[in-house]
């Protein structure tokens, strides 16, 4: 069959496979009439604290409101600082702002794009509360140092891995390394819901406790309100397709894995090897590839180039934090993180699902190569 398109996500690919469980797990769902929390958010709970080692589960309605739901636990709120990345996913600074607390930027790595733990001590102030690594596109922070500024500070480690799950750092698996974990179960994700969904994770029990009633309006029974919480429940309907899901999820990852690996062999077979610099991978970590991300010159002209051809492509994220409009207030400027902006001006993640076939790989490194020599 003669390809002609490469999307960037493909998710009929995964779904046919598994369309007559989940479409059980749906019927369940609707046949119980329970459709808010229940056996399918326990469930799903249950079922996924040992794939992450942690003691506590605690499903929410999103990544975002596992980020919000964690630190409202947590008790960060104004005059409360939080140091994290400049480069990553919108709800990471903004669920700071939300809570009245205020974000600190160090830059990145700018191999590995995730925060650069090195300058994190120097961002610590007595108003610090916590620190936040992003685990980005699926490779964790370099975490050992982080826990150390944490330790010495007596502060709290919030690890924002909505897109790792499943990745390990010297052995460890994300969001049971810090005080606290968040997860994202967004349909794009390695693990993905039929929408929004999220989860929160820890090994301390009190926290997780806190977090379970923060998630229901801040009650321990209905109607009777301890503190104030929010609406971060998880839907059944979403727990029951995680559930079906999540068997498959190592066999997926390894899956990227491998796509990743002949990404590097094809880019490299076909000359393009100081022309694109491919995605670096830290000592001591399993990455997921969430995304497979590259690093080329023009990137806008080459993105262009790509989905002429039928290539599906993406841009995370074309505007740090410090640069976004809504931020201006905190006075940070141009070039104040400058492997950051770099990385905002030359990243392109290139398709990665599992389902991603060899000839289509060729296709798209054929594409890109011809990108590349336009």
């Amino acid at each position: 069959m003669t390809i002609s398109r490469v999307p960037l996500l493909d998710l009929h690919a995964q779904y046919q496979p598994h369309r007559d469980q989940i479409l059980a797990a749906l019927t369940r769902v609707a046949d119980s009439q329970r459709f808010i929390m229940g056996p399918e958010v326990e469930g799903l709970e249950r079922e996924i604290e040992p794939v992450l080692g942690v003691s506590h589960a605690i499903g929410v309605s999103s990544g975002t409101d596992a980020l919000l739901a964690a630190m409202m636990a947590m008790g960060i709120g104004p005059g409360d600082e939080v140091v994290t990345s400049p480069y990553s996913f919108f709800a990471t600074a903004g669920c700071v702002v939300r809570l009245g607390a205020t974000p600190v930027f160090v830059d990145i790595d700018p191999q590995t794009y995730n925060i650069d733990p090195s300058l994190i001590e120097a961002a610590v102030t007595s108003r610090t509360k916590a620190i936040m690594p992003v685990h980005l596109f699926g490779q964790s922070a370099d975490m050992d140092p982080i826990l150390a500024v944490a330790s010495r500070a007596g502060i709290s480690v919030i690890e924002d891995a909505c897109q790792s799950i499943g990745a390990r750092y010297k052995g460890r698996i994300v969001g049971g390394i810090g005080t606290v974990g968040c997860f994202s179960f967004f349909p794009s994700k390695n693990l993905g819901a039929c929408g929004d969904a999220g989860l929160v994770t820890t090994q301390d029990a009190d926290l997780a406790a806190v977090i379970r009633r923060i998630r229901v309006h801040g009650a321990d029974k209905q109607y009777y309100h301890r503190v104030i919480g929010g609406n971060f429940r998880l839907d059944a309907i979403h727990a029951a397709v995680l559930r079906v899901k999540l068997p498959h999820l190592a066999q997926w990852s390894a899956a990227r894995r491998r796509n990743a690996d002949r990404y590097r062999a094809l880019i490299t077979e076909r000359g393009l090897v100081g022309r694109v610099s491919l995605p670096v991978v830290s000592a001591d970590v399993e990455h997921i590839y969430n995304q497979f991300v590259i690093r080329v010159p023009q990137r806008d002209v080459v993105r262009a180039a790509l989905e002429a051809r039928g290539v599906g492509t993406a841009v995370y994220y074309p505007v740090p934090f410090h640069l976004q409009e809504c931020f201006a207030y905190l006075g940070y400027s141009a070039g104040q993180f400058p492997h950051a902006e770099r990385a905002a001006d030359e990243t392109l993640a290139l398709p990665i699902y599992a389902e991603l076939t060899e000839a289509q790989q060729c296709y798209v490194v054929d594409a890109l190569r011809e990108a590349l020599s336009s």
